[in-house]
């Protein structure tokens, strides 16, 4: 595990998947993640690349080539290494290689820098075509905040409030993880009470929100985080059945449609990087 704090937040990041378990106030004492109980979701916050969700079939074709991914790709369960460190910030790269190219066609560069500045962290993500060909990929993120936050109050005491006025449906998810052909009337105004049946059905999934943030408050206490995801197009927010967290996702890339040709290249908020290209997102969650 690594690890990096200034005067108000330390981070735990774990080199596997250079995914973040811990988010934590060294002034109030207060977890920010989810503790990845097993018994509803052992993850914490895994790094979704070269996909977004899941591929019809777990299958995609490239130059008439089919190959296999998993849901939400490889990166969260490989090893990444760190190639710089400060007091304050990390980074941990991926670089391709005989593995990944067996699924991934593609020679790249996967970069993730962790960041804390005053009672901010900040995750960047890199991404470096290392081949002669154009690349084509998704990159998104998954952090699960511990919901609640503060003692003495209940998951219902909480609410999502967008950046903007929004009037977005939640595009369906489909049984085999798909995104079904029309979104169903739900966000109406900057505020989405959180209750817990409402992720039964799965992830709620918006596509180009008029917001660039949203965050978590509740009328009960005044802890809290504002998360700010400027350039993803897609945003996913889900909770595992009766679990005590929400994920907050900005993607860049979505599953699979049901009506998809399965050709990456003409994938729905597919990125395509030139040679020698640098895609470089990023989001940064402030606590209070």
């Amino acid at each position: 595990m690594e690890f990096i704090e200034n005067e108000n937040l330390k981070i735990a990041v774990n080199p596997r998947g250079a995914e973040l378990t811990s988010l934590y106030d060294k002034i109030t004492n207060t977890e920010y993640m989810w503790g990845g109980d097993p018994a509803f979701w052992g993850k914490h916050s895994p790094v979704l690349f070269p996909i977004v969700g899941t591929l019809k079939n777990n299958t995609y074709y490239y130059e008439g080539q089919a190959y296999r991914l998993s849901r939400h790709g490889f990166a969260r369960e490989m090893q990444f290494t760190v190639a710089d460190k400060t007091e304050t910030s990390i980074t941990f790269s991926l670089v391709s290689g005989t593995e990944t190219l067996q699924t991934f066609p593609f020679s790249f560069r996967f970069y993730i820098t962790y960041a804390l500045q005053s009672k901010s962290l900040s995750v960047t993500y890199y991404v470096i075509n290392g081949g002669p060909t154009p690349m084509y990929f998704s990159v998104g993120a998954h952090p699960a905040f511990k919901v609640p936050i503060a003692e003495g109050t209940r998951y219902d005491d909480y609410y999502l409030e967008f950046g903007k006025e929004e009037d977005a449906g939640r595009w369906p998810i489909s049984k085999d993880g798909l995104i079904e052909e029309q979104p169903v009337p739900l966000l109406s105004g900057k505020k989405l009470p959180l209750t817990k049946s409402l992720f039964y059905k799965d992830a709620l999934v918006f596509k180009h929100l008029k917001s660039g943030s949203v965050s978590l408050k509740s009328d009960t206490t005044d802890r809290g985080f504002n998360f700010q995801f400027p350039g993803f197009p897609f945003m996913g927010i889900w909770a595992a059945k009766d679990a005590d967290f929400v994920c907050i996702e900005p993607w860049c890339g979505i599953a699979d449609s049901v009506d998809t040709s399965q050709d990456l290249t003409q994938k729905e908020g597919i990125n395509r990087l030139e040679a020698g290209g640098v895609f470089e997102r990023g989001w940064k969650v402030e606590i209070f």
